[in-house]
């Protein structure tokens, strides 16, 4: 019983930074002009078909940056997780390096490259093809949080797939099935649980990611983030913006709970085999 002491500094620290924010937000989203509790806020949301439109457009985009993440990031963590030490160190090196720089400095970098004087329409233009219009729309958006969210999908991946046991494909194998079929029908059930994983935890950072929606996206592309900061920034109007905070944090619950009753959460950085 003693040493339930110990986690008091913990706990003291996510009540103070963790807690403490996220109920006042939460109170403050239901705060009226005359500071009486009220439904304004979340009715304006509602009631309003251009922040319907992006609610909507925030959750196509996030669902397709998870399943662009998922095709890149599943092949790179099926290599390291199935190569030698040497070549799996580099190539978790070259996962991990995105980390060491800002996000920030990463999307000028891809806007560099795309603008349409970059080094993609350069070389296009050297090679006789027609220039590409990667950049404010949702194809440069896409491809600049694709960039930055591969890393967690190769991550969390990565640490399932080192726990499914390489003798079960030993065994198929000896069976009869081939590479393929040994593939789909033993390792690839053992990695779901990872797929699953990865898959939650890039829709919901892409569904509250601001600043390479933001520099890379066009104006018909706004996601809610973009909207909570024009509402803070420009607007002065924080209950509004908590509100929509909310909304964001509801749809989080809404994908952990059907991650749980699908998969488990136990299951997230484990394979079970």
């Amino acid at each position: 019983m003693s040493s339930l002491w110990l986690l008091v500094p913990a706990l003291g620290f996510l009540a103070l930074f963790f807690a403490y924010p996220l109920t006042a937000i939460v109170l403050r989203s239901f705060e009226g002009a005359d500071a009486s509790m009220t439904l304004e806020h979340y009715e304006a949301f509602f009631s309003l078909p251009i922040y319907m439109r992006i609610l909507w457009q925030t959750i196509e985009i996030s669902l397709m940056t998870t399943v662009l993440c998922v095709l890149v990031g599943y092949p790179l963590a099926y290599v390291m997780a199935n190569s030698s030490p040497m070549v799996r160190n580099v190539m978790l090196l070259m996962v991990m390096l995105p980390f060491m720089t800002s996000v920030l400095v990463r999307t000028y970098g891809w806007m560099v490259i795309l603008r349409p004087t970059g080094l993609l329409n350069h070389v296009a233009e050297l090679a006789g093809l027609p220039h590409f219009d990667l950049l404010y729309n949702r194809s440069g958006m896409l491809i600049g949080l694709v960039y930055t969210m591969v890393p967690y999908v190769v991550l969390t991946l990565f640490s399932v797939m080192r726990g499914i046991d390489g003798r079960l494909v030993s065994v198929a194998h000896s069976l009869g099935a081939g590479a393929w079929s040994a593939f789909w029908r033993v390792y690839f059930p053992l990695s779901l649980p990872g797929v699953a994983g990865a898959s939650l935890l890039v829709f919901i950072l892409s569904s509250g990611f601001y600043i390479t929606p933001r520099l890379m996206g066009g104006d018909r592309d706004q996601l809610l983030a973009s909207i909570i900061a024009y509402q803070v920034d420009v607007l002065l109007n924080f209950e509004f913006a908590s509100a929509i905070a909310v909304i964001l944090l509801v749809i989080t619950l809404i994908c952990f709970g059907i991650y749980a009753r699908l998969v488990g959460l136990k299951q997230l950085l484990t394979s079970r085999t």
